[in-house]
């Protein structure tokens, strides 16, 4: 992955929500260790301190936990948590987002509606 060093994120946001990826996608299971911030910054060729502030950010929420002189591992839950924050955060905005672009080209409710069933059938396939 590469990180967008010109975006609206700041790059410890981009590193937390990567190694989310990671975790959803199994590449990381519970009680595994992760990237120590010294890999993660070699990775991505960037400053320790930023790629730690990422993985506080995991431990902040749970998803990951410190072993003191171990590093970090993925906790129990990390999958359910990242899940319910994606759902409760980034589809709501999305969705918010969508219907306020809709209200602005005066899409109908029933037009936007059957917009989203065509996409969901198109994502199946």
């Amino acid at each position: 992955m590469k990180l967008n060093s010109d975006g609206l994120k700041p790059i410890y946001v981009q590193i937390s929500e990567w190694l989310e990826n990671e975790i959803i996608s199994g590449n990381f299971e519970t009680d595994q260790k992760v990237y120590s911030q010294y890999q993660l910054a070699e990775m991505f060729t960037i400053n320790p301190a930023t790629a730690a502030k990422g993985l506080n950010i995991l431990a902040d929420e749970n998803i990951l936990y410190k072993k003191r002189g171990l590093g970090m591992f993925v906790t129990e839950n990390a999958q359910e948590i990242i899940l319910s924050k994606r759902k409760s955060q980034t589809l709501k905005r999305l969705v918010f987002e969508t219907v306020h672009e809709a209200n602005t080209l005066n899409v109908s409710e029933e037009e936007l509606l059957q917009m989203i069933k065509n996409a969901i059938k198109g994502v199946g396939k």
